[in-house]
């Protein structure tokens, strides 16, 4: 009987110590409270380089999810379409969420995309090159009937840039042994254009001038890098 009960004891006592420590370790301080306010609207110029603003946008831009599931997700998003002087359009969305943890995740333009219809046709990592440094990037080939929509896009955890879900795992626990909740942001490039290199270049280059135009503490938040 003795025996019985001090081996309840024990695990009761292992119990306690587990849920204490669960507790302890358990993330409290947002990143998202301890840098820079983020306001995309603000962040992000209305012109830069060869580029402006479409203040009227004669192209359909795709949203990153259906409405009910951006309100779950993300804080704050933007949608922009900006052209350049020989009339080439690039549309530009940006979604911010200050946690993302496991139950709020970033959700992904090969996921969202076929949700709207589209087929995608490739899907390819690389490198986005800028004056500033190299991105880690995603590059998707979507359609719709005879719309062809090359898509560029990134995501970061906190300061850094991750491609695939074990990167994304590996930083959200190196901040949550940190006692930190870090926050996301999914930046994507598209437009339309059957010549997919051409796309990519351009989109390339617009990435490029849009970092070279935004503040340096902010430059780090989207590019996780420089």
């Amino acid at each position: 009987m003795m025996n019985i009960w001090l081996r309840n004891f024990i695990l009761l006592a292992l119990m306690l110590a587990a849920s204490g420590l669960a507790l302890a370790l358990r993330p409290t301080q947002k990143i998202a409270d301890q840098g820079p306010a983020i306001d995309l609207e603000a962040i992000i110029p209305h012109k830069f380089g060869d580029w402006r603003e479409e203040q009227r946008n004669s192209v359909q831009i795709v949203d990153p999810q259906q409405q009910q599931m951006i309100d779950k997700i993300y804080n704050q998003t933007l949608s922009r379409t900006y052209v350049n002087t020989r009339g080439y359009r690039v549309m530009l969305a940006i979604a911010y969420g200050t946690d993302q943890r496991d139950s709020m995740q970033l959700h992904y333009p090969e996921i969202c995309y076929p949700a709207q219809g589209f087929v995608l046709q490739a899907k390819q990592t690389g490198a986005l090159a800028t004056s500033s440094g190299s991105i880690p990037v995603t590059r998707i080939q979507t359609s719709l009937d005879q719309r062809h929509e090359p898509v560029t896009y990134w995501a970061t955890i906190g300061d850094q840039v991750f491609q695939g879900g074990v990167q994304k795992k590996l930083a959200e626990m190196s901040y949550g042994l940190n006692g930190k909740i870090p926050d996301g942001m999914l930046i994507r490039i598209s437009s339309i254009d059957t010549e997919t290199s051409n796309a990519y270049a351009i989109q390339t280059q617009f990435a490029d001038q849009m970092l070279s135009a935004i503040t340096p503490e902010y430059r780090k938040k989207l590019s996780g890098s420089f």
